[in-house]
């Protein structure tokens, strides 16, 4: 291996180092973090030799460029229809290429997507917090958010084998269709409530961010008073706040919560829902347990399917 040096020019809001997450430990209180869209970030891992689980950079829709100061490094950019740019080389995302000092590497937002995922062939020099480099946006623990200023070292692992697009799959796209499970809450709502929140459409609000996101349309207020104690909640869950405001927990969500959660968002639409933007619309259907378990099977088939092709497809790139 070699060493690749980068200078970050610039990074908008939550530009950060995340991993495949910090696992069993929220039962002491500390969130999980790790990428918003789990797929995309294995899909630029394994793009370029990596374990699926490797440190990456997360990158917001307020985009990321950084130049490469010395050395040379093959990078895989998935997740949203982003715009890459990587020395005189112009391109969308879901693909590989080599940056080299004294180029400039821009991730831009393009026509689709919330976040994208920049993984180098080797390993980023980052910091660790309780075991993991995933950055917990509100307390900056982990590997950390990337600014203007900034020096990144890759120690990296050049390959002409890797470079070439990657095949966006379809399960990487937005989804504005969000299967869930009622409850465990759902006694707190009324029947005529329940059957809004699984009739109407939603809107994506500007309150998003890795904690969660709030959504706007018709008001969810519960029909009892909000007196119940704080409790285990998982990604995915939906909370409704005292205003009737549904609010759907994403990767940074804290570990316990006192407001009511209607209904559980399957772990398996999440990656498709960070993808939206402000403004697009969400809406709910009811599966059952026994569904959501058999679908939540059929999808993790779908992606290791997915994943072993990269590997399989690398391997006979030119």
């Amino acid at each position: 291996m070699s060493d690749a040096l980068f200078s970050v020019d610039f990074a908008g809001p939550h530009v950060t180092i995340q991993d495949a997450g910090r696992k069993r430990l929220m039962r002491y209180g500390v969130p999980a973090s790790g990428p918003m869209d789990r797929t995309s970030f294995a899909a630029a891992n394994v793009g370029v030799g990596n374990p699926a689980c490797a440190p990456a950079i997360e990158v917001s829709r307020g985009g990321l460029v950084m130049d490469c100061i010395s050395g040379a490094a093959t990078f895989a950019v998935t997740g949203g229809g982003f715009v890459v740019e990587h020395g005189s080389t112009l391109t969308g995302s879901w693909t590989v290429g080599t940056v080299r000092a004294g180029e400039r590497l821009a991730i831009r937002p393009g026509h689709w997507g919330s976040w994208a995922y920049l993984a180098f062939a080797g390993q980023i020099d980052t910091k660790t917090w309780l075991g993991s480099a995933s950055t917990h946006a509100l307390s900056g623990f982990g590997g950390g958010k990337l600014s203007k200023g900034h020096t990144l070292t890759v120690h990296t692992r050049l390959g002409k084998s890797y470079l070439g697009p990657i095949p966006c799959p379809i399960i990487a796209r937005p989804r504005s269709e969000l299967r869930v499970v009622l409850g465990p809450q759902e006694r707190f709502f009324s029947k005529q409530t329940i059957e809004t929140f699984l009739s109407t459409s939603f809107r994506m609000s500007n309150a998003y961010d890795r904690m969660g996101a709030r959504l706007q349309g018709t008001s969810l207020v519960p029909s009892v008073a909000l007196d119940m104690p704080s409790e285990p909640i998982i990604r995915g869950s939906v909370q409704i706040a005292g205003d009737g405001v549904p609010t759907v927990l994403l990767a940074d969500h804290q570990t316990t919560g006192g407001y009511p959660k209607i209904a559980t968002v399957l772990d398996i639409d999440l990656d498709g829902f960070s993808q939206l933007r402000p403004r697009d619309p969400v809406r709910f259907i009811s599966v059952t347990p026994q569904q959501a378990i058999e679908r939540t099977r059929l999808r993790a088939e779908t992606i290791a399917g997915y994943l072993a092709s990269l590997v399989r497809r690398r391997s006979t790139l030119s």
